[in-house]
């Protein structure tokens, strides 16, 4: 890197701890801590849901789909959008109706406050598991770019984002989160000028030639549905079943929204996001196209592509900006696991009872824990990150069938509910030695759940249960 790469860097990296160390002054509660007192602007958290969502490995795996093969990936996003209306129009007026901190908080006041702990340590897991990995491989592909060393790399990381989370809290985590999505979009951008501009070709021929290869297409027509997630039927779905659990039983990503002033302001934040990551995937398939033009479709290492382009051809200046676009990515997801995750051990975990200066010890030890938790694992084995990244797919299902059935009117006995939520992770497993495609796997743990729930209850506990009043 050149003097001008590190000076963007080292910039980007102070800004972001002085912004969450100026935004702490604003917070007197906790409230204000986890929630910005409902005051966020909904456009702030469209985009930091955006932000959230989007790891280092999008940032750096979306671009290489295009470049190994053609945008079928956008069929996801087209359920995304779904899903995310479908969250608006179902779950969100629940949250807003009873004015809760915490969305596990529902099945609290619906089935007791032991199945809300439940509800709120399978979410701890699942996304302490998840994220300290993703952590790892976000560190992973800083060195890549960087030329840090791993520790350094998840260190920079983890210290910058635990300072501006630690006491900025909520607020600074979205203002910040929406910064540096427009950053790291604003990067792939200008990939793509200087790309348009390194390529001997007009754009015309370009995209023609791009068409004649089959490397823009985006409906797959693949018969094999059951065993091929990019085929239309099985992207489309679990794109929205996916989109439906993630924002709306994942307390990271629907903290966003409950933060907003109200319901329309919440709905709002929450389908433009849809729309957000449909745009932020074309750009980056774009990218990932143009980048197989220059490269002359030349092999290299799968998922390194962008990567591989960033270091190699990017002029100073432009190559720091995106390496602090990297950086965003990675810092962006951490910010949002911290703070969830504090928030709901203090809510669901704690029962709320928590001062400002004891929210933030809180949020202290998750973020030590995940930098800990990223530092243990073996970085040489793919299949501890491929699993890390699979671990939502195992617990989605039975948090969004708890929440389902809190709609109904039936009084389920805990051990129901237990029985129902333990079959819906483990059929996932079995689902996945059949060979089944990972985009079916929330809607057959969803169905799972149900049926247990409901079969055990009718077995053991019907004549003991009475019609919800």
């Amino acid at each position: 890197m050149q003097p001008i790469d590190l000076a963007i860097i080292v910039l980007f990296l102070a800004g972001n701890t002085l912004f969450g160390l100026w935004h702490g002054k604003s917070n007197k509660s906790s409230k204000d801590y986890f929630l910005g007192n409902h005051n966020l602007p909904w456009i702030v958290s469209m985009l930091s849901i955006v932000a959230s969502e989007t790891s280092v490995l999008t940032f750096v795996s979306v671009p290489g789909l295009a470049y190994r093969g053609d945008w079928s990936f956008l069929q996801l996003a087209m359920g995304y959008i779904v899903g995310r209306v479908l969250v608006s129009f179902i779950l969100l007026p629940m949250y807003f109706k009873h004015g809760v901190s915490s969305i596990y908080e529902i099945i609290g006041l619906r089935y007791g406050t032991g199945m809300q702990k439940v509800a709120a340590i399978v979410f701890l897991v699942t996304r302490t598991l998840g994220d300290a990995i993703r952590f790892l491989a976000a560190g992973v592909v800083v060195q890549v770019v960087t030329g840090w060393s791993l520790p350094l790399a998840v260190m920079i990381i983890g210290v910058v984002t635990l300072v501006y989370t630690l006491s900025g809290g909520i607020k600074a985590v979205v203002w910040l989160e929406s910064f540096q999505f427009s950053l790291y979009l604003l990067g792939g951008i200008l990939s793509i000028v200087f790309l348009l501009q390194s390529i001997d070709q007009g754009l015309p021929s370009i995209i023609t030639s791009l068409l004649a290869a089959g490397k823009l297409n985006i409906i797959n027509t693949d018969p094999h549905i059951l065993t091929n997630p990019l085929t239309f039927i099985s992207a489309f779905i679990g794109g929205i079943l996916l989109s439906l659990s993630s924002h709306g039983v994942d307390y990271m990503m629907v903290q966003r929204v409950l933060g907003c002033k109200d319901l329309r302001s919440a709905r709002k934040a929450m389908i433009g996001s849809g729309f957000f990551v449909f745009f932020q995937f074309s750009v980056f398939l774009l990218a990932g196209s143009l980048i197989s033009v220059f490269m002359h479709g030349a092999p290299m290492e799968k998922d390194r592509e962008f990567a591989f382009f960033i270091v190699h051809h990017l002029p100073a200046g432009l190559k720091g900006l995106l390496i602090a676009g990297v950086l965003s990515a990675a810092m962006s997801t951490h910010s949002s696991a911290i703070n969830s995750l504090a928030s709901s051990t203090v809510n669901d975990i704690l029962g709320g009872k928590g001062s400002l200066g004891f929210s933030r010890v809180i949020s202290l030890f998750w973020a030590v824990l995940l930098i800990v938790i990223a530092l243990l694992f073996d970085t040489g084995s793919n299949a501890i990150v491929m699993v890390g990244l699979e671990i939502a797919s195992f617990t989605y299902g039975g948090l969004l069938g708890l929440f389902l059935l809190s709609k109904n009117k039936r009084n389920f006995h805990a051990a129901s509910l237990g029985a129902g939520l333990i079959a819906s992770m483990g059929i996932v497993f079995v689902l996945k030695f059949m060979g089944l495609a990972w985009t079916w796997y929330i809607s057959v743990s969803v169905l799972v759940n149900l049926l247990v729930t409901v079969g055990v209850d009718m077995i053991f506990f019907s004549k003991k249960d009475q019609a919800y009043q």
